[in-house]
C-alpha cells in the first residue's frame, strides 16, 4: 500500500512539473517575443508581429505562478531521488519524464511552426531571428536537462553538480526575464487609466457616427449635441457625457464639414497607434487632459433608408 501511495505522489509531482513547466517556457517566450515586438516595429503591423501589452500581462501572470509551482515540485522529485525514495530505475520516473519530454516537444514544434509561418508571411528578418534563436534557447536546456536527468547512472546519495548548475542558471534566466519584462509592462493604474479613456473614446465614436448620419440627412452639421439625441434613437443623454468625470462632452463646429468633441483625458494613446493596426482609435489620438479633437464628416456613407429616428 505505501509502495502505490508513493507511485502515486511521484507520479502528481512529475504531472505538476509537466504543467508549470509548459506554463514556465511559454510565458518566458512570449515575454521575449514581446519585448521583441516592443523594440522593433514592423511597418506590415500583422497580429503576430505586434506588441500585444495584452500578451505580456498574461506571460508575467502564468511566471508568477508557474516558477515557484515548478521548482518546489523539481525540489522534492531529486529529494526523493537523493533519499532513494524514488528509485532512478523506477516505471513512474522513466515513463513520465519522456511523457514530459513528449508534452514540451508539441509544444515546441508548435512555437517553431507559428515562427516559421510568420516569416514566410513577411515578418521582419531580424525578428524572425530573434525569435528563432529564443525558441531555440528554451528547447535546448528543457531537453538537455531531462535527457541528462533520466541517463544519470546514480542519483541515490548524489549531489549532482550539472543538475544543479541548471536548476540555478534557468532560475537566473527567468528572473532576468521576469524583470525585463517590468520595464516594459504598463501598471495596473494605467491599465485601468487607458481602458477609462477608451470607453471616452466610444462616446465619441458613436456621435462621430450620428454626425455623419445627420449631415448626410440634412447637408448641415447640429448646432448642437441635443439635436442628435433627439434625432437618433441610439443616442441617449448618458452618450453625451464623459463616463469618467460625468461632463458633458463639449461640441464646437469648426467648419462647413469639420467639427471638434472635446473632453479630459487621462492618458495619450499617440505611442500606442503605433502598435495598432486598423483600431478606430487610430482616429482619435489625444494627449493627457483636456482635449479637442477634429473629425470631418463622409459624406453619403450610409442611406438615407437606414437612418433610425423617433
Amino acid at each position: 500500500m505505501e509502495h502505490q501511495n508513493n507511485i502515486a505522489k511521484f507520479a502528481f509531482f512529475y504531472m505538476l512539473s509537466l504543467v508549470s513547466l509548459v506554463f514556465m517556457s511559454m510565458a518566458t517566450g512570449m515575454i521575449i517575443f514581446q519585448i521583441i515586438n516592443k523594440n522593433i516595429i514592423d511597418l506590415i503591423n500583422e497580429y503576430s508581429a505586434r506588441y500585444s501589452p495584452e500578451q505580456l500581462k498574461f506571460a508575467i501572470s502564468a511566471l508568477i505562478v508557474s516558477v515557484p509551482v515548478y521548482y518546489l515540485t523539481m525540489r522534492q522529485i531529486h529529494k526523493n531521488l537523493f533519499s532513494g525514495a524514488l528509485n532512478k530505475d523506477s516505471g513512474v520516473r522513466k515513463w513520465l519524464t519522456y511523457f514530459v519530454l513528449l508534452v514540451s516537444s508539441v509544444v515546441m514544434i508548435s512555437w517553431f511552426i507559428g515562427t516559421i509561418n510568420g516569416f514566410l508571411d513577411g515578418e521582419l528578418t531580424l525578428k524572425f531571428i530573434l525569435k528563432s534563436l529564443t525558441a531555440i534557447g528554451i528547447a535546448a536546456i528543457i531537453f538537455s536537462f531531462y535527457l541528462y536527468d533520466i541517463k544519470r547512472e546514480s542519483v541515490e546519495n548524489q549531489k549532482d553538480k550539472v543538475i544543479k548548475f541548471y536548476l540555478i542558471g534557468s532560475l537566473v534566466l527567468i528572473l532576468s526575464v521576469f524583470t525585463a519584462s517590468l520595464f516594459f509592462v504598463e501598471s495596473p493604474q494605467e491599465t485601468r487609466n487607458r481602458k477609462l479613456d477608451n470607453a471616452v473614446l466610444q462616446k465619441f465614436d458613436e456621435i462621430d457616427m450620428a454626425m455623419n448620419e445627420y449631415y448626410n440627412e440634412y447637408k448641415k452639421l447640429p448646432e448642437n449635441l441635443e439635436k442628435i439625441k433627439d434625432e437618433f434613437v441610439y443616442i441617449t443623454e448618458k452618450d453625451l457625457l464623459n463616463p469618467i468625470t460625468e461632463k458633458k462632452i463639449e461640441y464646437k463646429v469648426v467648419g462647413e464639414k469639420s467639427f471638434e468633441l472635446c473632453s479630459d483625458f487621462k492618458t495619450s494613446n499617440e505611442e500606442e497607434a503605433v502598435e495598432r493596426n486598423g483600431s478606430y482609435k487610430d482616429r482619435w489620438l489625444h494627449e493627457s487632459g483636456y482635449q479637442c479633437l477634429k473629425q470631418k464628416v463622409r459624406e453619403n456613407n450610409i442611406p438615407k433608408e437606414t437612418i433610425l429616428r423617433f
